[in-house]
């Protein structure tokens, strides 16, 4: 499985990003090599509009079945769910620590956004 988290670097002990549609860089987690991929979110990041929409589609096209996150509005969750992609959230700490916590099950599953459009 490949779990994608929303980071402000490009490496495992790189800290979360809140922000979903404007996180700089998506760390993609392979569950079975344990190898971890960036992913550049760099053209959304001064999108007038769409970020997360835009970024969702982004997600879905690196084969993640998952991705994990602080905030999800309305229009990035309808693309994640119409992809079969599943959210989790969380809040802070390190995208290996996130990890972890996905792994151990410990991340809430989000079945809708948790943040209105342009928070």
């Amino acid at each position: 499985m490949r779990v994608a988290v929303a980071s402000t670097g490009r490496t495992a002990d790189s800290q979360l990003d809140s922000r979903f549609g404007r996180a700089p860089v998506f760390m993609v987690y392979d569950t079975e090599t344990g190898e971890y991929q960036a992913v550049d979110n760099g053209m959304n990041l001064n999108s007038a509009q769409g970020a997360g929409i835009q970024t969702a589609q982004n997600i879905a096209a690196t084969g993640a079945e998952a991705v994990i996150g602080a905030n999800f509005g309305p229009k990035a969750v309808l693309v994640l769910q119409t992809a079969s992609i599943r959210m989790y959230l969380c809040q802070s700490g390190t995208v290996a620590e996130a990890v972890e916590k996905f792994k151990a099950g410990e991340l809430q599953e989000l079945t809708a956004a948790n943040v209105r459009s342009h928070w």
